[in-house]
């Protein structure tokens, strides 16, 4: 909802990625004035695109953010629905994993067209403008000034009333932050890197099933498979450093496919996969938590900047979309007050953007390990099949985090409430069956050989039975 009393207003959104440029449109139509600064040139310039189109999972929070902008059906209409996840066994069999309902799915979409498509939604507002190649070298929001270097290498001092940050997981934002009293920041390298490869169209189709996420678990690492509206698959291949450092030269790679995901090969084509493999090299993945997001009314963090996580629930990108979704519904809420909304914005996002952290750790053992277990598949059955008769009482993991708007740390708690409830539930059930189990095995033991035995009791004999002859012989007892 826009507002005249932000007219005249200035923001400085640093950073012109999906958070940055998502965030900048929220804040124009609220009549703020905005600049975003952005270090990179204009991607929409085919001279300055660099690397390789990375595919993202767009969910339920990511759409409702780009639905509140008007853009949500321009960009579903450029991804490709995935309704379930596809296992690859090492054997070479399939089967699917469906991620809820019929009509639930996710979208695999190119961050790069995503982020043309939000650059250009910015620059429709009058009073919004984006800034190439500029690069923030220094930040004091507490006097409204920002300093950055253009293209003609000439610091310039810039003013503003707010400071947004949604420069990424190296944020300058957030490292002027982390000199203030009591902002807590940490950060963690995971073990493992990833590297992106490419399965290509055949005969101008798809070569594999397209409506799925392809999953190659392998334990202690994985590859997966998005597809492209090309036709093509977008593979990313997760792996520790170290085993990746193993593989130096192009038959220790091809020798490593033949062993772990040989039906991958004929696929990717093996002189492809040698050139996309040492295209580059692995790449590091962090995640990183701080508390709080912002600096009084003056400075907040987004997307990366203020929770940079592991890619594992596809929830990076929808976590910062829902950061900006959640900032405007408190715009709204307390009439885009500054002074209070910042504050209740760290209050109740912190807790949120903590929580799908820890789970994106999680997701990644599910992924590349759980995924074979048979005891993970009838949970699944079993979530699915409680979901169905209690659909408001029992709700998957996965429904809640990619197709809700259940808060991140209530889904958590909602989740262990859940396997606490199943787990009793199936040890109630288990000792019922052996209850029920001893019953029965001792309503068929023949009772005349019991009875004799308590007979012995009574009459101090002892004997034997002989089969043969259905016959006890007592003998005297003796001590």
């Amino acid at each position: 909802m826009a507002s005249s009393d932000t007219q005249g207003q200035r923001v400085a959104v640093i950073g012109g990625g999906l958070v940055g440029a998502l965030n900048a449109c929220f804040l124009a139509k609220r009549n703020f004035q905005v600049d975003v600064y952005e270090a990179r040139e204009d991607i929409r310039v085919a001279e300055f695109t660099r690397g390789r189109s990375i595919n993202l999972a767009l969910s339920y929070r990511g759409r409702q953010a780009l639905k509140a902008i008007g853009l949500e059906d321009q960009v579903v209409s450029k991804g490709v629905p995935m309704r379930a996840r596809m296992i690859h066994s090492l054997s070479g069999k399939k089967s699917a994993i469906p991620y809820g309902t019929k009509s639930q799915y996710i979208l695999s979409i190119s961050r790069e067209k995503l982020n043309k498509d939000l650059l250009t939604a910015v620059e429709s507002y009058p009073n919004a403008k984006v800034h190439f190649g500029h690069k923030l070298l220094k930040c004091r929001p507490e006097e409204g000034v920002v300093t950055v270097l253009g293209p003609d290498k000439v610091p310039r001092d810039v003013t503003c009333d707010l400071v947004v940050g949604c420069d990424g997981a190296y944020s300058t934002v957030r490292a002027h932050l982390m000199k203030k009293p009591r902002f807590d920041y940490s950060q963690q390298y995971i073990p493992h890197g990833y590297m992106e490869l490419t399965i290509p169209p055949k005969n101008g189709k798809y070569a594999m099933e397209p409506n799925f996420l392809h999953i190659w678990p392998r334990n202690s690492f994985m590859m997966i498979a998005l597809p492209n509206m090309d036709k093509s698959f977008t593979c990313t291949l997760f792996m520790s450093f170290e085993e990746f450092e193993k593989l130096p030269t192009s038959d220790d790679v091809l020798e490593f496919f033949q062993r772990n995901f040989p039906d991958a090969i004929p696929l990717m084509g093996e002189q492809a996969l040698m050139r996309d493999f040492f295209l580059l090299p692995a790449q590091p993945m962090i995640s990183v938590k701080c508390s709080p997001f912002h600096l009084k009314s003056h400075c907040v963090l987004m997307g990366d900047a203020a929770h940079a996580i592991v890619p594992f629930f596809g929830q990076g990108m929808n976590a910062g979309f829902e950061d900006c979704l959640v900032f405007d519904e408190l715009m709204d809420k307390f009439n885009n007050d500054l002074s209070v909304c910042l504050p209740e914005f760290s209050r109740f996002r912190i807790p949120d953007d903590h929580a799908i952290s820890d789970l994106s750790m999680y997701n990644y053992i599910e992924m590349r390990a759980h995924v074979n277990s048979r005891w993970f598949l009838f949970q699944r059955l079993l979530d699915k099949f409680l979901h169905t008769i209690m659909p408001s009482t029992f709700i998957p993991l996965y429904t809640m985090v990619a197709f809700t708007r259940i808060r991140y740390h209530e889904a958590v708690l909602r989740w262990h409430w859940q396997k606490k409830v199943i787990n009793k539930g199936l040890l109630g059930l288990g000792s019922l069956i052996a209850i029920g189990s001893a019953y029965l095995l001792v309503q068929h033991i023949p009772p005349r050989p019991l009875g004799f035995l308590r007979r012995l009791s009574w009459t101090g004999t002892t004997g034997y039975w002989n089969r043969s002859t259905d016959v006890f012989w007592q003998v005297p007892w003796s001590p």
